[in-house]
């Protein structure tokens, strides 16, 4: 055994068991998709015909984009917005974001029958598709959040010319990403308009895509809140709380603007019975209730947005209400009553546990070795520290003497 390698297994033992069981559920998680590959889709998933998407497009793609929409948000309520008193809740947003969009890809690649053929993407443009666009903006926008990423990996390393040439970057990325996003943000929901007869009435209408798009900017804030929150509790970094009053006032209006949206799609641009299926209602009702109208409501009131705990409850609630929205759209609402319910197998199971394992365990350690929770990083100073300059004038003082 060689020595990094015995340094890296200690390193590993001196982790908390949290960690160590994240470890062991993305080793399994890892196992899993090499019997995926192994054996195919059909041995290992139970698609079918009449559900081609199952598990993994419905939460590892459908959900965990916008769950990763932090990055954009907040980005371009910093630097395009100018709140620059949020600036210290972007860099951990970014990772967030990168590390959302790199499982994103590891699920899509998992759920291809051609895995091997994904390259035929940026070859063979199909312009007409939402899918071309979509995963074209996919790989440009983790690109950019890549490059964005790399900012604290130069801090760390020492690289100083690097950072500075980031650093001037600064701007257009944010641009960039905000674009990016916008456009695949948006093409997500664009994708269910051609399953007319198929996703029912309470969550099919001509603007699905605007929904989208808004649900990502508000579950982007959310996931903020929670991060940096469980951050503080569990990692010892510095209370936001104050920071997070910021975003917390910024929900309501946006909760409220999707609101107005969804319900006006229901009231005009919606044909057909919306009653007919009890079980696909009640679900509606809790995905609105639960995580849009009792967030909204609850961020209203000023004790609630300078609460600590209130901030976390109502930003849960959204993210609830963000993740059971997608499974509606891409997983419940396309069940016909006459078909046999779908159920994830084992193996898709085991998949999208070892990637949201995977996406905590990264985050923890690259917050462990890398300067991820900096407050200020534009303002590190390359200069010669002073206790360089104490060092060089006692040494030209025993030089005069002598």
């Amino acid at each position: 055994m060689t020595a990094a390698a015995r340094i890296i297994i200690n390193e590993i033992k001196g982790y908390h068991r949290f960690l160590k069981f994240m470890i062991a559920l993305v080793v399994l998680g890892a196992l899993a998709s090499l019997v995926r590959f192994v054996f195919g889709l059909g041995a290992t998933t139970n698609l079918n015909d009449t559900y081609p998407w199952g598990l993994w497009i419905s939460f590892d793609v459908v959900t965990a984009v916008p769950l990763a929409a932090g990055a954009f948000t907040l980005g371009a309520i910093v630097h395009c917005f100018h709140i620059k008193k949020l600036e210290p809740l972007v860099r951990p947003a970014i990772v967030t974001g990168f590390l959302g969009y790199s499982l994103v890809c590891v699920g899509l690649l998992l759920d291809l029958g051609q895995p091997q053929r994904g390259w035929h993407t940026m070859v063979y443009w199909n312009v007409h598709s939402p899918m071309f666009e979509v995963s074209m903006c996919v790989m440009a926008y983790t690109t950019v959040l890549f490059l964005e990423f790399l900012s604290p990996v130069c801090e760390k390393l020492g690289y100083h010319l690097p950072l500075r040439v980031l650093r001037w970057l600064e701007m257009p990325l944010v641009i960039a990403a905000a674009s990016i996003s916008t456009l695949h943000q948006s093409s997500l929901g664009t994708f269910f308009l051609i399953a007319v007869d198929k996703l029912h009435n309470l969550w099919y209408n001509p603007l699905l895509p605007l929904q989208f798009w808004m649900s990502a900017i508000f579950t982007g804030i959310s996931i903020i809140i929670l991060e940096a929150t469980m951050v503080h509790r569990y990692l010892g970094q510095p209370d936001e709380s104050e920071l997070l009053e910021v975003l917390a006032r910024i929900l309501p209006w946006i909760l409220g603007a999707y609101l107005l949206v969804k319900f006006a799609a229901l009231a005009f641009l919606t044909h057909g019975p919306l009653f007919d299926r009890p079980g696909l209602l009640v679900l509606f009702v809790v995905e609105v209730a639960a995580g849009v109208i009792l967030p909204m409501l609850m961020f209203m009131k000023a004790a609630h947005r300078e609460d600590s705990r209130m901030q976390l409850r109502g930003a849960s609630l959204v993210i609830f209400g963000l993740v059971l929205n997608r499974f509606n759209v891409s997983m419940f609402g396309m069940e016909q009553a006459d078909q046999l319910i779908y159920y994830p197998s084992v193996t898709e199971s085991l998949v999208t546990i070892g990637i949201i394992a995977g996406h905590i365990l990264f985050f923890v350690l690259l917050a462990k070795y890398f300067p991820i929770f900096e407050h200020h990083p534009e303002t590190v100073d390359y200069s010669i520290p002073d206790h360089c300059h104490a060092v060089d004038e006692h040494e030209q003082a025993k030089g005069a003497e002598a």
